[in-house]
């Protein structure tokens, strides 16, 4: 069994119906780990689970709303029940704040929305799957691969975004405790942080021939990031030669934060 090899592995994907959740869910089914992927949407599930399967990876799908912690609870035990454990869980379900409101007309409504899909979701996943990993490493059995999807807007002032930059640096804390805490059951915690990539999220804002012009001069390699740029860092991630390496946060951005 080669260092990367996910054979026997199985991991949840929250948002993994597209985008960046997609990109890395379909990285580790190709790896050979079965992939449960969780989102709102049942026809995008759908559409996803057929992209995994048409290329030979198993996949199951749950409609999960990440704010609601029973929806987690009963997602956890549907993907138990299907493939009786979950080695990793990649906390990649969220929503973007968009920069349109300044934040002196921030609403009550919009903070406590992007905190309960943003922060609370992960909260609620992480939680339902660190139960299950120490229960199985109290058996005999640690391993265990807790993995958030941050933002770039955790390190840098983004105006018009201090609900959604807030959030994501709250992830990254919350991973830095996790990977203290949960060392000695073998379950490692790590977050991601992406750079300008190409989604449904970011789609608006690349059809923008001025925001284009102005943030493509600051990524080094001079293209956005597509969804297929994470499956690496992924397979890493969830394998075992990331055994040693927990409360990161990787940037994964061509190189638009080093200029």
């Amino acid at each position: 069994m080669g260092i990367f090899d996910l054979d026997g592995r199985v991991a949840v994907v929250t948002g993994g119906n597209g985008g960046i959740g997609l990109g890395i869910a379909q990285a580790l089914a190709d790896a050979g780990a079965a992939v449960s992927i969780w989102g709102r949407n049942a026809e995008k599930n759908a559409q996803a689970a057929a992209m995994i399967t048409g290329s030979g990876g198993k996949v199951a799908t749950r409609v999960c709303d990440v704010t609601d912690a029973a929806s987690v609870k009963a997602a956890m035990a549907a993907t138990l029940d299907a493939f009786g454990r979950v080695d990793g869980c990649f906390a990649n379900a969220g929503i973007g704040g968009g920069g349109r409101r300044a934040f002196i007309d921030r609403t009550e409504d919009e903070w406590r929305r992007m905190f309960a899909t943003n922060l609370d979701g992960v909260f609620h996943v992480f939680q339902e799957a660190a139960r299950h990993m120490t229960e199985r490493a109290a058996g005999g059995d640690a391993f265990g691969r807790l993995v958030a999807t941050s933002s770039m807007a955790s390190l840098f002032g983004t105006a018009r975004n201090e609900h959604y930059a807030a959030t994501k640096a709250a992830i990254n804390a919350v991973v830095r405790a996790l990977g203290v805490e949960l060392a000695r059951h073998g379950v490692t915690a790590n977050a991601i942080l992406p750079g300008w990539i190409r989604s449904d999220m970011t789609g608006g804002l690349m059809a923008d021939d001025r925001f284009v012009g102005n943030v493509m001069p600051r990524i080094p390699m001079r293209r956005f990031g597509e969804p297929a740029d994470f499956g690496g860092i992924a397979v890493y991630l969830m394998s075992q030669a990331s055994s040693y390496h927990t409360g990161d946060m990787i940037v994964i951005d061509g190189g638009y934060t080093l200029f």
